[in-house]
């Protein structure tokens, strides 16, 4: 009999389309293998009718992004007692949300970059919170959604541009402030307790955003191997497991860093990386001689319950 796996595609966020686009890459690869019959479904208000209906043996989460990536379908899939792929409940929550992962990361004394909240009022103080900002930290700085994924609506700013672009994410009601750093942007990958890879970008635009990590007319320079020593990767890899334990991380997770005067910043750990053919964990796999399908049968095969 043919394995029923069940591919979560689509959903509400803002990564939709990048999630379509995955879902179709793993139903792709697993239809070519002759021995799973997968359907790809894109959970609407009948999503439980659904699952119950065609009765997978995994439920393959293919979704990014808000109400697929934050513990939200978790919940609904651990209700169900139906095996399903990637991290849990807690863990999926907790790391969506970049302000308290961030907290976790510090107090384990991993590093990343400073930041504060900021709680949007009815009237924006402009004056206020650009003096605030510049005592802080100085010029540039980053600001972004607690909980987006994919870099929606992360902007780097400079304080011609901060007010500007903090209207931009109003409607978020509170977002983060971080400090820039510059440097490399690296990236790594966990594959539950294997120290999968790492992988460098080098974005023709101003910093690897939505349009540089989706667009391939965006020409994003991926090296692997990373031009680093033996120590320093070492040393990347190390944090990137342990980033994914101290968050509970389950299957696969992508962390990314920033590499500046010889220290590694993390920004954050994504448990549900993309699985489409500019994806990153994909290829630093194929690097480590894994294929495409393997990587996601390994994915699969860790499927559980309780998670």
């Amino acid at each position: 009999m043919k394995k029923r796996i069940l591919i979560l595609a689509g959903g509400y966020s803002k990564e939709r389309e990048v999630s379509l686009i995955t879902g179709k890459s793993v139903k792709k690869e697993l239809d070519k293998q002759g021995k799973y019959f997968s359907k790809i479904l894109d959970p609407k208000g009948d999503l439980i009718r659904q699952i119950r209906k065609f009765k997978p043996n995994v439920v393959f989460n293919a979704l990014h992004g808000r109400y697929g990536e934050d513990g939200y379908i978790q919940a609904i899939l651990e209700s169900e007692k139906v095996k399903y792929t990637h991290s849990g409940v807690l863990s999926s929550s907790i790391a969506i949300d970049k302000e308290i992962s961030k907290k976790i990361f510090i107090k384990n004394k991993i590093l990343t970059p400073k930041y504060i909240k900021y709680i949007f009022k009815n009237n924006l103080n402009s004056h206020k919170i650009l003096t605030s900002v510049k005592k802080k930290f100085g010029f540039p700085v980053v600001i972004k959604p607690i909980n987006e994924g994919s870099s929606v609506n992360v902007f780097i700013c400079n304080s011609s541009n901060f007010i500007k672009k903090l209207k931009i994410l109003k409607s978020y009601k509170e977002i983060l402030i971080e400090k820039y750093i510059p440097g490399r942007e690296i990236q790594s990958a966990i594959l539950g307790k294997i120290k999968l890879g790492a992988i460098e970008l080098k974005p023709k635009r101003k910093f690897y955003d939505y349009e540089a990590k989706y667009n391939p007319k965006a020409k994003t320079q991926h090296i692997i191997p990373v031009n680093i020593t033996q120590k320093n990767y070492r040393k990347l890899m190390n944090i990137s497991l342990k980033a994914h334990r101290i968050l509970g991380c389950k299957g696969v997770t992508r962390s990314d860093f920033r590499f500046y005067k010889n220290k590694f910043y993390l920004l954050e750990v994504n448990t549900q990386p993309g699985m489409t053919n500019l994806s990153l964990v994909p290829e630093i796999a194929r690097f480590r001689k894994i294929s495409f399908i393997r990587l996601i049968e390994w994915i699969i095969k860790d499927a559980s319950t309780n998670r």
